[in-house]
């Protein structure tokens, strides 16, 4: 076994450690966070690309059936959920408060690009993953724009469709990649392979989390206490909206890729709308998108033993 192969392998054996080590490197090592971050996009779509080379072509266009139940699920997460949230924080007069405004832009988005990669590591399949990806980020030009209406402090929805559209075409290049490999070089990958490419999508997930956490080492020396509030909340948010989708997909109709799916509902591309919205509304965002990077890539680690109990039914 070649060394670079055996290096991946272990990789993919201790990719949750080192999603770890990305966030305390991130923390600890704002000089090195920050000389990655000019980088994240390129490294956002070598995610991509491992993802669907890992996935391949057949596995990601699924069933008419699969399908359906991609759109349907979707909608939920990306229409009715943030349209739920943002009644209700009208409702109880907050809708101009950093943790509302959070939440409801964070139900509002689709999928990050890693979530195939966060359910490999959790010992899930990642093609339902993959395919609430393409299909939310395909559709969020549609289902942002009532969002933002009834939450005009939001912003103009104009520009996240803008954003969308770019993010859409990386994703479309990357998988069209890596689909274009599956079918002419590597048409079949054995398990050393898989190994090697699970690993490879580990160490890019650790360097990707390093360039994300740039903003909360500053926040470590300098308001320890609102950086405390911001990492309780996002665990909240994160896990407990995972947690909820796992529960009510047990016990719905269509189980089917539980685990990929309920990652799907508490990891969700915030950091979208730092490209789109005015920076009266993005500065108060900023702790917590980098708080919110903690329970992203911690659920591995923490949430993997609860996926494999509902999995099981």
């Amino acid at each position: 076994m070649s060394l670079p192969v055996t290096t991946l392998t272990l990789a993919a054996r201790h990719g949750r450690l080192l999603l770890i080590g990305g966030l305390i490197a991130g923390a600890l090592m704002p000089a090195l966070a920050s000389a990655l971050k000019p980088w994240l996009q390129e490294l956002v779509a070598l995610l991509l690309f491992l993802a669907a080379l890992r996935v391949g072509p057949d596995r990601v266009t699924g069933s008419l059936r699969s399908a359906g139940s991609t759109l349907g699920l979707t909608l939920l997460y990306q229409l009715l959920l943030p349209l739920a949230a943002a009644m209700l924080v009208l409702v109880c007069g907050l809708a101009n408060t950093p943790a509302a405004l959070a939440v409801v832009l964070m139900l509002s988005a689709p999928s990050i690009s890693g979530s195939p990669n966060l359910a490999i590591l959790s010992g899930a399949d990642p093609a339902p993953a993959f395919r609430l990806l393409i299909v939310g980020t395909a559709l969020l030009p549609l289902t942002v724009l009532p969002v933002f209406h009834v939450m005009p402090m939001l912003g103009s929805g104009g520009q996240v469709v803008h954003s969308a559209g770019r993010l859409l075409l990386v994703i479309a290049g990357a998988a069209l990649a890596a689909f274009t490999l599956r079918r002419t070089i590597l048409r079949q990958f054995d398990a050393r392979g898989i190994a090697a490419l699970d690993g490879a999508s580990a160490l890019t997930m650790a360097v990707v989390v390093i360039g994300l956490m740039s903003a909360v080492g500053p926040a470590l020396r300098t308001a320890p206490i609102s950086l405390l509030f911001w990492i309780g909340f996002a665990f909240l948010v994160n896990f407990g909206f995972q947690i909820a989708a796992a529960l009510l997909l047990r016990i719905s109709d269509a189980p089917q890729g539980l685990p990929a799916k309920a990652i799907v509902a508490g990891n969700r591309n915030i950091a979208l709308f730092l490209v789109a919205l005015p920076p009266a509304t993005t500065d108060q965002l900023l702790m917590f998108i980098g708080c919110y990077q903690i329970p992203m890539y911690t659920t591995p680690l923490v949430l993997s033993a609860f996926y494999r109990r509902m999995a099981r039914g």
